[in-house]
């Protein structure tokens, strides 16, 4: 069944996004038709100003409307260390925690070779250019326990130890509130090897 132009581009256009397939996108398509006009006319508004105001950071690579963006030019954070994330949704994840109070810097993705991401497609270079001897103190890997967020840990502190600047990968092991009997071998092997005195 074809619907009229306008509402078959809307769906078309909402596949596109990750994560919505053909029946999620009708739904929202005719989510969005029965909303009042100024509610859908808002929605409109908003993805212009994301895509009008929104660029990266010309520090650290994260995203903002202000050049350098908030964490870059927060007085109080420690600017000794950098945590390296993947994508800016991994940033906030480390600061709701309210644990770390250094500097971040954005890769915009992981060394995945068999899709055709290597090295040069993620944000390293301007990495590479904060690191100061005697300015950073330490690199923080904040990748994803994954295949690729390994590999590009593992190049990262390869590009980092010539430069002398203490390098560390975050913990990753077994969730808090799960039982070990329940773990993997690969969750259980890596939190041996990160495990901590007491």
């Amino acid at each position: 069944m074809e619907y009229a132009g306008p509402i078959e581009r809307l769906v078309a256009a909402l596949k596109r996004l990750p994560g919505i397939g053909h029946k999620s996108a009708q739904r929202l398509a005719f989510a969005i038709l029965h909303q009042p006009r100024e509610e859908a006319l808002d929605l409109s508004a908003a993805i212009q100003e994301v895509k009008e105001k929104i660029r990266l950071c010309s520090v650290c690579c994260h995203i903002t409307d202000v050049d350098p963006c908030r964490f870059c030019t927060d007085d109080s954070r420690d600017k000794g260390l950098i945590c390296v994330v993947e994508e800016p949704n991994n940033l906030l994840a480390v600061e709701k925690t309210r644990e770390f109070k250094g500097l971040y810097h954005v890769l915009h993705g992981s060394i995945a070779p068999l899709r055709g991401i290597g090295p040069e497609e993620l944000k390293i270079d301007p990495l590479l250019r904060r690191i100061r001897p005697g300015v950073i103190r330490e690199v923080i890997l904040a990748t994803n326990p994954t295949v690729e967020g390994e590999q590009t840990a593992a190049y990262l502190a390869r590009l980092l130890k010539p430069l002398g600047v203490k390098t560390s990968r975050i913990g990753i092991g077994i969730p808090v509130g799960s039982e070990i009997e329940y773990t993997d071998e690969v969750t259980m092997a890596k939190a041996l090897e990160g495990r901590r005195e007491i």
